[in-house]
């Protein structure tokens, strides 16, 4: 009898910790399935805290001694220096410094006086801080007598001015993530902001006037949503207000094909040399690397200024599809030259500037993973200085369709999350330690007593 209430506690006890494992691991598996913290637990990535260090630093300094920043080769942040006195500084700031001849005041004079000039449709500048001059592109549209006369304008400004012709042409690509379908065109959908009442998609100001009405398939059974606020030429962002109010489940994820996405944690202004990532419905994912910031282009349709330029490849209807990297936003598609096969140059309206002037915020997990939240990107003043740019990854994958989209390493990490099924496992196995330690006791007990009787 004693012997069969001993069998039975054993028992129970294995299956209790048994049954404790499969909890822990239940309740780890929820944790690690659960929302993230908001954007502003999210820490900063390298290429955002080399482009705060350079940008604070040339703010710092004034526009008469720097002249732009970038992101160098190692990833660190190199500024541009018209004296050694500012030199110092910059190096102080852990911060590469390089001597140039022309300040920002110099370059922003020189676009200004281009600006002034009788536009010319299919011509594009920009500040290419990284050779101080500023870049004139003329795409295969301009006429030579255009040309002609732009390059005279760009004489008397000084030799700091290049002059450079292109192949293909400047357009806005009009026609790319998710689809958005309209009688006015093709567009893609960008990131999903809030007002704090109302959920809406932020695209590109060029796909449609106000009130223009989008639906998610070309016969215009679902609809999406209307163009509530535009803004084209000038600059180019718009807002289609969905037409339930909600984004819904999986808001702060961008598609990026085959049924996969990216979460996005928040805005930021992107840096010159930054790895970089669009995703548009023609052409897919692509990465490409910023050029030059504040790019002016003479599309056909009007002038546009602020631009983020950019090497990666767009088509017609990946216009207004978002640009991100390691997860944050930075723009939405606006047009460009070339094609995905040929390369070309891409532009993009600034995210942080789009949301500004609409008093809007991104859409982003919430603290309490209790449902969407609003909210930027968290700032940083300090470089990391890990990594290159080329190292620079779209983000934490998720499924276009869900919300969870942080990496599960991050997630083990915080002991606020799993910590208590992990207690649950470890009582667990220290369950099935002490049984089977018990066990192994009684019988060599009982080993010693049979043959104590046998020899006795």
């Amino acid at each position: 009898m004693r012997h069969a209430r001993r069998r039975l506690v054993r028992r129970v006890t294995r299956l209790a910790a048994v049954g404790g494992l499969l909890l822990g691991g239940t309740m780890v598996t929820r944790a690690v399935a659960s929302e993230p913290p908001d954007a502003s637990s999210v820490p900063r990535t390298y290429a955002a805290s080399a482009a705060s260090t350079g940008g604070d630093l040339v703010a710092r300094l004034g526009a008469s001694r720097t002249a732009g920043s970038w992101i160098g080769a190692d990833g660190k942040p190199v500024v541009a220096v018209t004296d050694e006195e500012a030199a110092a500084q910059v190096r102080k700031a852990g911060a590469e410094p390089k001597m140039v001849d022309h300040s920002m005041d110099e370059l922003k004079s020189a676009t200004s006086t281009l600006r002034s000039t009788p536009r010319v449709v299919g011509t594009a500048w920009v500040m290419d801080y990284r050779s101080n001059q500023v870049v004139v592109r003329g795409d295969s549209t301009v006429s030579a007598a255009d040309w002609s006369r732009m390059t005279r304008v760009a004489d008397g400004i000084g030799g700091f001015v290049r002059m450079e012709r292109t192949e293909g042409t400047f357009t806005t690509r009009l026609n790319g993530a998710l689809p958005l379908l309209s009688t006015v065109g093709r567009c893609s959908a960008g990131f999903n902001v809030t007002d704090g009442q109302r959920d809406f998609i932020l695209t590109a100001g060029h796909c449609g006037p106000d009130g223009s009405v989008w639906f998610a398939d070309n016969r215009g059974t679902r609809q999406i949503g209307q163009t509530i606020k535009q803004n084209f030429p000038g600059a180019d962002y718009s807002l289609v207000q969905y037409a339930s109010g909600d984004a819904g489940a999986g808001a702060d994820v961008v598609s990026i094909g085959a049924g996969k996405g990216v979460r996005i944690t928040g805005a930021a202004d992107p840096a010159v040399g930054q790895r970089v990532f669009r995703s548009g419905s023609t052409s897919g994912l692509r990465d490409g690397e910023v050029t030059a910031l504040d790019a002016t282009v003479n599309y056909p349709e009007g002038t546009v200024t602020g631009l983020i330029e950019t090497n990666v490849c767009a088509e017609p209807g990946d216009s207004g599809g978002p640009m991100f990297s390691e997860g944050v936003a930075l723009g939405v598609t606006s047009g460009g030259s070339g094609d995905c096969d040929a390369g070309g140059t891409t532009f993009f309206q600034p995210v942080t500037k789009a949301l500004a002037a609409l008093d809007v915020k991104l859409l982003v997990a919430a603290q309490n993973g209790s449902g969407q939240g609003a909210s930027p990107a968290p700032s940083a003043s300090s470089p990391q200085g890990a990594g290159s740019p080329g190292d620079t990854s779209p983000g934490s994958s998720a499924p276009v369709t869900g919300a969870d989209a942080v990496t599960l390493l991050s997630r083990l990490a915080d002991p606020k999350n799993v910590g208590p099924g992990l207690l649950v496992i470890a009582g667990s196995l220290v369950a099935l330690a002490a049984t089977r330690f018990i066990r192994a006791e009684q019988d060599r007990k009982a080993y010693r007593r049979h043959y104590s009787a046998t020899w006795g």
